[in-house]
């Protein structure tokens, strides 16, 4: 059996099913992700430990090879025709596995991704740091793409990103963008942001800050004159700044508040909600940082930075729960699967009643 040209055709599979993830796990036959739901690929057989490790390794490098054997885990990137592929290799009860995430071939604008128009703010501004929020697969890196994306189109700046792998290829339009991939173009997400302050950015993007050096160089970035896009596993603006400042020790914390007060543009906090049909809605929390949330950032005051959120519409700023009831107030999404995404269920019930 040729096994790289069958994983090339059940990625082709994945494509024209159109699903958004493919699974080779040994013991089952090859799963797709559709619509949320997993489905069994009947036409094909059971995928035994050997075939799940053959079909694998049969789209790896040498040097690929060598770091999943090293580190027991592997990201990457693969292609088939015009679609990208987010993949992670693993290993589980000792045989591998493979997952891989369908990347569109092209980059969709904000509004085709039904995304607040205020978002379009922040791709104007000239320095400062953005910060796209969110748990696991729930589109930060496609939100990500769009905003660099208008940079790329509407302004001649240089735009560096910094990714673990490449998901989004941009074509330069008025901007150059150079990607770099962690452990192909540089060894860490930290080497590659300091290295980026020598390298003449307008734009920096980082695909994830993942440690505390990350986090303190995006930071002294934004302060210094650059635009910084970044994102981080956390569910709200205020857990998210209460993250970053937690990662410092206590003697460097207020410095941080400073640095956070004077750097920090906007946090976007968004969930995909199923919708009633096919698909999903985002739902975004949308924190711009105004002279009162700079002020409760510095004065260690994060928890009343909601209060700030929900009375300054006017300002472009939006709530979780505003966002949410809108969707459901629209028919986009039903009430209970709001309430579902809710942190404060309370407080959306009384909005959609």
């Amino acid at each position: 059996m040729d096994y790289l040209v069958q994983m090339k055709n059940l990625m082709n599979i994945a494509v024209e099913s159109k699903a958004s993830d493919l699974h080779i796990s040994c013991n089952h036959p090859p799963i797709l992700r559709i619509n949320t739901a997993l489905v069994d690929l009947d036409t094909e057989p059971v995928i035994t430990s050997v075939m799940a490790q053959e079909l694998i390794l049969s789209v790896l490098t040498e040097q690929q090879k060598e770091m999943l054997f090293k580190e027991k885990e592997l990201d990457l990137a693969l292609s088939s025709g015009e679609t990208r592929f987010r993949v992670n290799v693993f290993f589980q009860s000792g045989f591998l596995s493979m997952a891989l995430r369908l990347i569109p071939d092209r980059i969709r604008t904000i509004e085709e991704l039904s995304l607040p128009q205020v978002m379009y703010n922040f791709t104007k501004a000239k320095q400062g740091f953005v910060l796209i929020t969110g748990a696991t697969s729930q589109g930060k890196s496609t939100t990500l793409a769009a905003l660099i994306d208008e940079i790329n189109h509407t302004r001649r700046e240089h735009i560096i990103t910094i990714e673990h792998p490449i998901e989004y290829v941009f074509k330069d339009d008025k901007s150059i963008v150079d990607q770099r991939e962690v452990y192909q173009d540089t060894l860490s997400f930290a080497k590659a942001l300091r290295s980026s302050l020598r390298e003449d950015p307008n734009v920096i993007m980082v695909g994830e800050m993942r440690d505390f050096e990350t986090i303190s160089t995006a930071i002294t970035a934004a302060e210094t004159g650059h635009l910084v896009f970044a994102t981080l596993h956390t569910n709200s603006a205020s857990q998210t700044i209460h993250r970053i400042i937690d990662v410092f020790p206590p003697h460097q914390q207020n410095q941080v508040r400073a640095q956070l007060a004077s750097s920090l543009l906007g946090v976007v906090s968004q969930r995909l909600v199923p919708k009633i049909k096919d698909g999903f809605a985002p739902a975004c929390e949308i924190m711009m940082v105004n002279s009162a949330i700079a002020n409760l950032i510095r004065e260690d005051k994060v928890h009343e930075v909601q209060a700030v959120i929900e009375t300054s519409a006017k300002q472009g700023m939006i709530s979780m729960n505003k966002s949410l009831s809108d969707l459901v107030k629209a028919k986009e999404i039903s009430k209970e699967v709001a309430l579902s995404y809710s942190l404060s269920p309370d407080d959306l019930e009384v909005r959609i009643r």
